[in-house]
């Protein structure tokens, strides 16, 4: 179906939502009842649900009959703001296709003597607040849509810091488009620390679909224990279920990414055989990290390409190694990441 072209539709629908646009509801059922989410359609077979009580984060997304995201046994789970302690976060963690990390900390558990954090954050525990949703006018020709909230992680006396996000498209592009801004609202330096877990699954993710991307993988106290399979094939292959992924099993990259000339770093999954491939997109200089997660667990089955600023080592040691950010009061910092469908022959000449 051919949007971009109004001459193959114009005079031909009453309602936009014949071929796409946002509509938002409640569940009411299971772990996630009362959560408030949005399902947008592209009108291009790419349809996903932004979760707007966990953060206006992305939990499943399909291209056609093609699931993308990986959902974990967990799936929709309500906000559990308070899920902040230890490692009590992967209680409420469902997967999905974006699982934001941070805002002030991301990375394991931790504490110093500015105070003690959780496993990544609070972010993806905290509702937004819904700003503007703009839909696509099929009677002026305008097919772009938009969605807008405002995340807030803050404590009275302390570091006040707030989130816009925009999670934008078009009718007849197979294209996510998230937008993040964070500002620091309070009166002192906040710390700050984001990642962006893209969770992909199957049928995407299968035995043999490509990790593409081009850079540096950082060396690892913890590498002697990686997995034979990626001692071989070094994060640009999916393996099969292994056993050694059982429970806490992982493997993990922190690579350093190598951008365009104009400052993007290109990554994603192809899976050739289904002629289906997702790329991501972002700024290096707004984040110089890419990290590669696997956990190839049987009935767990997942990887997450992370765009991040830091690598997921929490707060306290990069500001024990001088990597932590500190936005001043009124300063502010911006996120940009492009997701996009691929398929057909696109799928196999995507190479880095």
């Amino acid at each position: 179906m051919n949007l971009s072209d109004p001459s193959n539709w114009k005079g031909k629908l009453s309602n936009f939502r014949q071929v796409g646009g946002i509509e938002t509801s409640i569940l009411d059922n299971g772990a996630g009842r009362g959560t408030r989410i949005a399902w947008i359609n592209t009108g291009t077979g790419l349809r996903y649900k932004v979760v707007l009580d966990r953060g206006m984060d992305i939990l499943d997304a399909f291209h056609n009959e093609h699931s993308l995201s990986w959902i974990s046994n967990a799936g929709h789970v309500a906000s559990q703001p308070f899920s902040n302690q230890g490692i009590d976060w992967l209680r409420t963690f469902g997967g999905g296709l974006l699982t934001t990390c941070g805002i002030s900390s991301m990375g394991p558990p931790n504490e110093d003597d500015t105070g003690s954090r959780g496993l990544h954050g609070n972010y993806s525990n905290t509702p937004a607040e819904l700003i503007s949703i703009k839909q696509p006018d099929i009677y002026s020709g305008n097919l772009d849509f938009e969605i807008v909230g405002v995340i807030r992680e803050t404590t009275t006396f302390g570091p006040s810091l707030e989130l816009k996000r925009t999670i934008s498209g078009t009718l007849g592009r197979a294209e996510i488009n998230i937008k993040d801004q964070v500002f620091n609202r309070g009166n002192l330096p906040a710390p700050h620390m984001v990642l962006y877990h893209i969770n992909c699954g199957w049928p995407l993710i299968n035995e043999g679909t490509r990790i593409v991307w081009r850079g540096d993988i950082q060396p690892r106290d913890n590498d002697d224990s990686m997995s034979d399979f990626n001692k071989q094939n070094k994060f640009t292959k999916c393996a099969a279920p292994l056993d050694e992924h059982s429970a806490f099993g992982e493997d993990v990259a922190f690579i350093v990414p190598k951008a365009d000339q104009n400052d993007q770093v290109t990554c994603g999954y192809m899976n050739d055989e289904l002629e289906l491939g997702l790329s991501i997109s972002f700024s290096k200089k707004q984040m110089p990290w890419l990290i590669n997660w696997q956990h190839w667990g049987k009935n767990e089955y997942v990887t997450a390409l992370e765009p991040a600023t830091n690598p997921p080592i929490g707060q306290a040691a990069a500001r024990e190694n001088g990597t932590l950010i500190l936005l001043e009061p009124g300063e502010s910092r911006t996120y940009e990441i492009k997701m996009e469908v691929l398929k057909g022959a696109s799928v196999k000449e995507f190479k880095m």
